[in-house]
């Protein structure tokens, strides 16, 4: 949306040319090449043309670009105006950029609402939902704001209507250019931070990477973590498919976007308040887990 933007400002201010219904009048769109004037252009050319003479020529307040980024430093804002510190982990082929805490937006990045199920029937439908967390000495008001919502994989998925289409629903829950972690990714990750860890199979992939991810913090029932990573995971708990809470103090469980193969099962990672153990495992989609964003 906002190179259109920049497009349209760099049309109105720094060029001249007139459009005809599908074709145009080029006065001299481009420096350098010998184009002669009152040529005739089919519209797509004249688009490239347009943003090559943009980039190359105008300069000043109308052709400001967009501001860079820079993994670590800069932040994210997802469409409900959350901001979300960034943290670069891996060199190389094995560089990730990741969101440093959990999500907590209410919509698709669309403006599509993602529905509140914190009170109400949980794990009944196959659509993407989010909940707050209820437990003993865990308010509700105040779980969001510290470990973000809790969602199905649904919502995860971008499901967010019934029936025939469900399966072909592509909403995004993570900031426009970002998207949330497959099963790869995730084990692209703990195998940076442990070179030998194992990435294949249900089973604990590392018993050290854990520590590394945990961010060092009182909400764990045993403070074990060292964040070295600065991936600051915090233990958000879970909610199972028939709406129970479990574990506010003891477990982070974090979705991954890939199904293992059955329809109603999807992977994610845990990590533990007593080890320094990343788990790989499955289960039902409807359950509640955290969610990480990572960049594209």
């Amino acid at each position: 949306m906002k190179k259109s933007i920049y497009l349209y400002i760099y049309l109105s201010i720094c060029l001249s040319v007139s459009l005809n219904g599908q074709s145009t009048n080029s006065q001299d769109v481009e420096k350098g090449e010998n184009i002669q004037r009152n040529a005739t252009y089919n519209l797509e050319e004249i688009k490239v043309r347009w943003k090559k003479a943009a980039l190359e020529n105008c300069t000043g307040v109308p052709c400001v670009t967009a501001p860079s980024f820079t993994c670590g430093t800069s932040t994210v804002t997802d469409v409900d105006g959350n901001i979300y510190n960034t943290v670069a982990i891996g060199t190389g082929t094995t560089a990730q950029c990741w969101s440093a805490s959990n999500l907590k937006v209410t919509k698709y990045n669309d403006g599509n609402a993602i529905p509140d199920s914190t009170s109400s029937t949980w794990g009944t439908a196959a659509i993407g939902a989010r909940t707050g967390y209820i437990g003993v000495g865990t308010p509700s008001s105040g779980y969001v704001g510290t470990y973000g919502y809790l969602y199905n994989w649904y919502a995860v998925k971008g499901i967010f209507t019934t029936g025939v289409i469900a399966s072909t629903d592509t909403l995004n829950i993570c900031p426009i250019g970002w998207h949330v972690p497959t099963d790869s990714d995730w084990n692209k990750l703990v195998k940076y931070i442990h070179s030998g860890a194992d990435t294949t199979g249900l089973a604990t992939q590392s018993t050290s990477a854990g520590t590394n991810l945990k961010e060092n913090n009182a909400l764990w029932n045993r403070n074990t973590g060292t964040n070295t990573s600065g991936f600051s995971g915090l233990p958000g708990g879970f909610r199972d498919n028939v709406g129970s809470f479990f574990n506010i103090t003891g477990i982070a469980l974090f979705w991954s976007a890939t199904q293992n193969g059955a329809s109603n099962r999807a992977w994610y990672r845990n990590l533990y308040s007593s080890s320094g153990d990343v788990y790989r495992g499955d289960t039902f989609k409807s359950f509640g887990a955290s969610v990480r964003c990572l960049r594209d």
